[in-house]
């Protein structure tokens, strides 16, 4: 796993160990790691310049000799493009859940040619832009969890909360927060959007309330542009920080 990471790993890239860490810095500095991770895509977009793109899937770790001895889950990793095919890891999480009941189905899209991208002139108001978006759906949170997600879900969004498998579609995000009756407050850390302002991603920290029960996580959220050129969240996942 060491080498593997350290192959792929853009200079600026994270991961969360618990809190966000260089990659380079993390698996340059500890030993080989024992077990043997594997993992499949099984959603991936891409932006229509090949700067941004993510991939999502199933993982599983084993750590014994045992074929029961292993954990399962769920992994996001952001992958930044030099435009000719070659791409480097920006940032990766994951969480875990029991073993998943059936397979996961295949979502590979190229990018939608309908939506007309334009080249982005000022990279750093690009930037600005998205994490302002961010920022008022984390106020829009603090209000209400189902409000906030009805006004900035993708149709096609995937909800990955650890403890559970992916969640696909709107109605079945919102009835799982629904049911889960869960209050969030989230402040952002960073993010950055694509050249071509289709495919952007946030990250920060979250805290979500259930009963009396408060827990700490740090989220990563994927965006995508609308017809209407309105950001939508096409993935958000919850990694969990460990007190």
């Amino acid at each position: 796993m060491k080498e593997a990471f350290l192959s792929v790993a853009d200079q600026d890239g994270i991961v969360f160990r618990p809190g966000p860490v260089k990659i380079t810095d993390f698996y340059s500095n500890i030993d080989k790691q024992p077990g043997l991770l594997q993992w499949t895509p099984k959603f991936a977009r891409t932006s229509h310049g090949g700067d941004l793109a993510f991939t999502a899937g199933p993982y599983t770790y084993a750590n014994g000799k045992a074929d029961d001895d292993k954990v399962y889950g769920d992994y996001v990793s952001i992958w930044r493009g030099d435009g000719e095919g070659k791409y480097k890891l920006l940032m990766d999480l994951g969480i875990q859940h029991p073993e998943p009941e059936k397979e996961e189905l295949i979502d590979f899209k190229e990018p939608d040619e309908s939506k007309k991208p334009t080249a982005n002139k000022d990279p750093f108001n690009g930037k600005t832009i998205i994490i302002n978006t961010d920022k008022v759906f984390n106020q829009t949170l603090g209000m209400s969890a189902l409000g906030a997600y009805k006004e900035f879900l993708s149709p096609e969004a995937r909800y990955y909360f650890p403890g559970f498998e992916p969640i696909t579609g709107t109605d079945k995000i919102l009835k799982f927060l629904n049911n889960q009756a869960i209050s969030i407050t989230a402040d952002n850390i960073s993010g950055a959007r694509s050249i071509t302002n289709d495919l952007a991603y946030t990250y920060g920290r979250a805290r979500i309330k259930k009963g009396n029960i408060v827990s700490n996580y740090h989220y990563v959220r994927i965006w995508e542009v609308d017809a209407a050129h309105k950001w939508n969240v096409l993935l958000e996942i919850f990694a969990a920080v460990e007190n």
